[in-house]
């Protein structure tokens, strides 16, 4: 197929976000190309449906040979598990929100107008399609390596068992086996209806132990807030931020009774 201008123009913008160089940008099209765009089409475009079969095949490799490879003593079950919650929807959906696929995507008009370019499915489904043309375009070696980096958090969130809990239940059952009590207290609530803004504060026996505020759209209802927290007794591992390259583990600079670490309490 051959490719316009302006089209190369946002393929290569792209590919400076994605952070990976094609040899054949026409693969990376079809990977953005919708079925819905495909069937409407007058030009026999391509749509992404094998490259997404193949980008999910190389996912669960990769994803795999890692947990093989870190998790030495691991049962097989655990695994699996593991790589689903590594490898799913939300966290792909997520990679490609990141990336600003959307607006790199063929859609159909009706895909469009009712904002397909945001809709969790077929952003995941795009990206499973990029990881499938990186592979054909550059090999196993640079595919297998882009997905470990890309879901760098994910496999942290293994590393310490974050996979499987929501941050609010590790942080209550840290305080629970130490005898103590947790609270969530709704400190401040401010802006309009559409888009309020929350201030939270976790108290742990009477205690303020940590306070955060953000926007309910945002995400603030569990995956990327986090707040300073004391916690008495054992470290707690770092919990992961959507931003961290890799979660700190502060446990040896923390004295009994005082240690901190990062919580995401909500």
């Amino acid at each position: 197929m051959n490719l316009s201008e302006k089209r190369k123009q946002k393929l290569g913008e792209l590919v400076v976000r994605l952070g990976v160089k094609f040899n054949d940008l026409n693969l990376l099209n079809q990977a953005l190309t919708h079925t819905s765009y495909a069937n409407e089409a007058k030009d026999h475009s391509l749509h992404n449906e094998r490259l997404e079969f193949l980008g999910d095949a190389v996912l669960e490799l990769a994803s795999s040979t890692y947990l093989f490879k870190t998790f030495t003593q691991m049962p097989e079950g655990e695994m699996t598990k593991a790589r689903a919650s590594v490898v799913c929807e939300t966290s792909l959906a997520k990679l490609a929100m990141n990336l600003n696929v959307g607006q790199y995507l063929l859609l159909g008009k009706g895909e469009r107008l009712t904002g397909g370019e945001h809709r969790p499915s077929i952003l995941a489904d795009a990206f499973e399609s990029i990881i499938g043309a990186i592979y054909l375009d550059q090999g196993w070696q640079t595919a297998y390596e882009y997905v470990l980096d890309k879901l760098n958090e994910e496999f942290i969130a293994v590393k310490y068992g974050y996979n499987l809990k929501d941050y609010k239940t590790i942080l209550q059952e840290v305080v629970q086996a130490k005898g103590q009590h947790v609270e969530y207290k709704l400190l401040a609530e401010t802006g309009p209806d559409h888009a309020k803004t929350f201030e939270f504060a976790v108290v742990v026996d009477k205690k303020i132990d940590g306070k955060g505020k953000g926007l309910v759209d945002q995400g603030f209802r569990g995956r990327n807030f986090f707040r300073r927290s004391r916690c008495c007794g054992e470290a707690v591992p770092a919990a992961v931020s959507p931003n961290a390259r890799e979660a700190p583990d502060r446990s040896a600079e923390y004295k009994r009774g005082t240690r901190k670490a990062f919580i995401l309490f909500f």
